[in-house]
């Protein structure tokens, strides 16, 4: 098949961001006596965003989350986004290599901000130009509804169904396959553990790529 468009997830696609944010997380529970490995933290809760992401940190421990929490996910969000973060390894090199007129998007749980930031730092920020999208901004349901990634389309003037989505988290995943794309499963991060390919084929999603030459060719 040919595509039409292409969508791309943020954090843990384009950005190394989902082993920072889960270590940092798994460090706090642990640190007020809920223990969660790393691994535990991204298995439920990467992806998740706003208010679900609360929800779902809160539904495992049992008990509402302190201003403590938020206070320190908010200076280490003024870290990274002072530091920036890196990217995947092979995603900067497969953007650049995309056809000028290929319409292209970010759909994201992060802000815009964030997305543009990161951007920044790894040098890509005009290769989408304004098509930045949030699950905090730009739709009412996030992910795992499939709102962003119609949303994303409709701005990109594409069908959904001609439209390729790389996704990594399960939350993602799950929205993306509902929203009648073709999905690859990406699993080319450092977050990635042994059985997430598994993780997503059981989804419904269709194509998994350990790298970005992965889905160079998916895409060919």
């Amino acid at each position: 098949m040919t595509f039409d468009g292409l969508i791309f997830d943020f954090d843990g696609v384009l950005i190394e961001s989902e082993a920072l944010g889960n270590a940092h997380l798994a460090d706090y529970l642990n640190g007020i006596g809920h223990p969660v490995s790393r691994e535990e933290a991204m298995a439920r809760f990467m992806g998740l965003s706003g208010r679900s992401f609360v929800d779902a940190i809160e539904s495992h421990i049992g008990q509402p989350l302190g201003e403590d929490f938020h206070a320190a996910r908010r200076i280490e969000d003024a870290r990274v986004m002072a530091a920036g973060i890196d990217a995947v390894a092979g995603a900067v090199a497969f953007v650049r290599s995309l056809p000028d007129d290929l319409p292209k998007a970010i759909a994201s749980s992060s802000s815009t901000t964030w997305i543009a930031r990161h951007l920044d730092h790894i040098g890509l920020r005009d290769a989408f130009g304004d098509h930045l999208y949030s699950g905090k901004e730009h739709v009412t349901r996030g992910k795992p509804a499939p709102d962003l990634y119609l949303h994303a389309a409709e701005a990109i003037g594409v069908d959904i169904r001609r439209t390729a989505i790389l996704e990594d988290s399960i939350v993602g995943a799950t929205g993306a396959v509902a929203s009648g794309a073709f999905v690859i499963g990406f699993c080319g991060g450092s977050h990635c553990s042994p059985d997430h390919a598994e993780r997503l084929r059981a989804l419904g999603v269709r194509a998994i790529a350990s790298d970005f030459a992965e889905v160079a060719r998916l895409l060919a």
